[in-house]
């Protein structure tokens, strides 16, 4: 005979746990809309941060930045998230090393234990390590950098999804990373030609354009187009590409 699995509940708290920048909670649903569609989502401070149902944006910000790069590339993605734009960026076998910088030890430990969809991946990949770490101070002091065990590297890509947009933060105290001197010091971390990419949810914002043209010489916003089934309509992000001159 038969038995049908049980099927999981229509929402589970998964995880939740308290930080400096308010409460972080893992959730996982069921979308009934969607054919019962499994989605996990991530909330900080109460607010709306992450869904695995829209994950375009985080894909198209490693493709962008690395298609059509040869190797060995080595690559830094600011944000870990639920791994996406990692996993993309792996994808390329150009990739040598991926350092994903996260600030929240419960996301990087929701990836070793298996809790999101993309954590044993990422977490068994030879080429990826998570470094427990504020992005924003690691840019902005290049004697550091963003690998402790080769403190001052050089990278091939930083690819950076944290934020909401260069004008709305997570935390006050990232905003002089958006700035020319903030950009500076990042763009200091990169080879010549290297690239540096950003997501944003927000349309092209001219200002901070300005400042990467001012450091990079060259930079533009590529707009980004997916469908949101649970809105019915398009909705589009924004991500930001700048490149060191050689």
């Amino acid at each position: 005979m038969d038995l049908e699995q049980p099927q999981r509940p229509f929402f589970e708290e998964l995880d939740f746990q308290p930080t400096l920048i308010g409460d972080l909670a893992l959730r996982r649903r069921r979308v009934a809309a969607l054919d019962d569609a499994e989605v996990y989502e991530v909330t900080l401070g109460g607010g709306f941060l992450m869904s695995s149902l829209f994950t375009v944006v985080e894909i198209a910000l490693a493709d962008l930045a690395l298609a059509g790069r040869e190797g060995p590339l080595d690559v830094v993605v600011g944000g870990l998230g639920l791994g996406y734009t990692a996993q993309a960026a792996l994808r390329y076998p150009a990739v040598r090393t991926l350092v994903v910088v996260e600030a929240l030890e419960p996301v990087i430990g929701w990836h070793q234990r298996g809790l999101v969809p993309l954590g044993a991946e990422l977490s068994a990949e030879a080429r990826c390590r998570f470094v427990q770490a504020d992005f924003f101070a690691c840019a902005a002091d290049p004697a550091r950098g963003f690998d402790p065990q080769a403190p001052g590297s050089r990278w091939h890509a930083v690819l950076l999804d944290i934020d909401h947009s260069p004008r709305n933060l997570l935390a006050e105290s990232n905003a002089a990373f958006y700035r020319t001197e903030g950009l500076r010091a990042l763009a200091a971390q990169l080879h010549p030609g290297g690239i540096f990419a950003m997501w944003s949810d927000d349309p092209a914002d001219e200002a901070f354009l300005a400042a990467l043209r001012e450091v990079f010489g060259s930079a533009r916003a590529e707009t980004v187009r997916f469908p949101n089934p649970l809105l019915e309509c398009e909705s589009s992000s924004t991500v930001y590409l700048a490149e060191r001159e050689r």
